[in-house]
């Protein structure tokens, strides 16, 4: 039969700090390992990793330009005005007594990429002449009595027209600065005969050609 055995001696000072610092050790490396595997690889996620594109919402439509928008925005150049048709046109060639004349202008881009083109109320003046022996006479200015005048930016895709509104002119004369609806309502109505008339466009810096219509 053994002997019992004695009391343990306790072991150098040294035995136990080198286990502490192993013990360390492992602990740094397992951390170091859970951080490289849970980390994102590689970088920052970019506008076609999220399959987004810059100029477009996350539905990947396009986004639009509004009112004061830059010209260079998300929905193409500034339109080159030398590239760009405007047009006078009415809804008829010949109007009866009682009738309004319905007038557009439209734009054409002629270039070969989509463009925008500031095209609110602001920038547009529809004018009405009739020729006489002295010269065009003009007797109706979309502008002389204009109220709520409102900026736009509108996108022309190449060889696409695009339509203004209507506007009516219900044949009374226009002053500019006179424009008590009572005071116009009481002028007389001009036309009447077969009388030819003109209308012409504006668009900033952009005039179309004169458009013929006759009012009886």
């Amino acid at each position: 039969m053994s002997e019992p055995m004695g009391p343990r001696r306790p072991l150098p000072r040294s035995v136990y700090v080198r286990r502490r610092i192993v013990v360390v050790v492992i602990a740094i490396v397992v951390i170091g390992l859970l951080i490289w595997a849970f980390a994102p690889k590689g970088g920052t996620p970019t506008a076609a990793a999220t399959n987004e594109t810059p100029g477009t919402d996350s539905t990947g439509g396009a986004t639009a330009s509004g009112p004061g928008d830059s010209a260079t925005g998300a929905d193409g150049p500034e339109c080159d005005p030398s590239r760009i048709a405007i047009t006078a046109n009415t809804d008829k060639t010949e109007y009866q007594a009682g009738e309004a004349v319905q007038m557009t202008l439209t734009l054409t881009n002629n270039s070969s990429a989509d463009c925008i083109i500031a095209a609110g109320t602001d920038q547009q003046s529809f004018i009405i002449t009739s020729p006489s022996a002295d010269g065009d006479e003009t007797y109706w200015t979309s502008t002389d009595c204009q109220t709520d005048a409102q900026p736009q930016n509108v996108t022309l895709k190449p060889g696409i027209p695009v339509p203004t509104p209507a506007l009516a002119w219900d044949r009374h004369r226009s002053i500019a600065g006179d424009c008590d609806p009572a005071v116009i309502e009481a002028r007389p109505v001009v036309g009447g005969g077969g009388a030819s008339f003109d209308l012409t466009v504006k668009l900033g810096d952009l005039t179309s050609t004169k458009h013929r219509f006759y009012l009886y």
